[in-house]
């Protein structure tokens, strides 16, 4: 069941034209995580809940916390537009009172464009082929890791993608995940033939059967991302060099970044 958030009809509407990508959340307790699937409410008539309805949904990219006083030029990524710092405090004190001020605790919520219903892809022209670079990365190995991909579609343009942090694991664990990660959003769009590229040449090398799997630590999550593939009409492995891998490589270095 996909978690709820609440969004005022103007910020709704904002939502679904692709202007705004991020929502800002006090005295959250909804447990929000990075690639949490959520669906939006849109407050027709704030003070008429009958007006209210459900109108899409996405998946959540990444969080960040920060005091109002802290908050930089890209924290305003994806959001309204303030005049002054000032008028942003006053916005946030309509809703939440005179208690917000520049030391009070925000949520910054950033998410992918609205998805698509996939029953009704044929519709409304969801790539039905796409491109996909993953990447993983361990600081540390094993150490702090993030799996990270883009999907395109045949003509490059970004149709989505996603960081995800996950835990003390090694290099290659990294990029394992990252690429199931990448596979199931995929599927789940409806996809149909997908063209991987990863620059870890053993998890290709693997994936195609050209190298054995020798850690047994490996074995589970290669074989569901098997499982995952069998799905597909058309799946094409390609190894690439690091330097054409900076979009994946990117998201895994933003996505540790932002634990600090």
């Amino acid at each position: 069941m996909n978690k709820l958030l609440k969004l005022s009809h103007q910020a709704a509407e904002l939502v679904r034209q692709g202007k705004k990508t991020s929502t800002w959340r006090l005295n959250d307790d909804k447990d929000l995580r990075v690639n949490d699937r959520i669906a939006f409410i849109d407050k027709v008539s704030s003070g008429d809940e009958s007006s209210w309805g459900e109108f899409g949904d996405t998946i959540i990219t990444s969080i960040v916390e920060k005091r109002f006083g802290d908050l930089t030029a890209v924290n305003f990524e994806g959001s309204e537009d303030y005049a002054t710092n000032d008028d942003m405090i006053k916005a946030f004190q309509r809703y939440y009172g005179e208690k917000i001020d520049y030391n009070a605790p925000v949520k910054i919520i950033h998410f992918d464009p609205l998805i698509p219903d996939t029953k009704s892809a044929e519709n409304i022209g969801l790539p039905k082929e796409v491109k996909i670079y993953t990447d993983g990365g361990s600081r540390g190995n094993p150490g702090l890791s993030a799996g990270g991909f883009a999907i395109l579609d045949m003509a490059n343009n970004v149709v989505r993608k996603s960081g995800k942090y996950l835990g003390i694991t090694t290099n290659n664990q990294a990029e394992y995940h990252s690429l199931k990660g990448g596979i199931e959003a995929a599927r789940d769009m409806g996809v149909k033939r997908i063209h991987v590229f990863m620059d870890s040449l053993l998890v290709i090398n693997q994936m195609k059967g050209i190298y054995k799997i020798k850690n047994r630590d490996l074995l589970p999550i290669h074989q569901a991302i098997k499982q995952i593939v069998s799905g597909f009409e058309e799946v094409e492995f390609t190894h690439i060099p690091r330097e054409l891998n900076k979009l994946a490589d990117s998201i895994v270095n933003e996505t540790l970044d932002n634990l600090k």
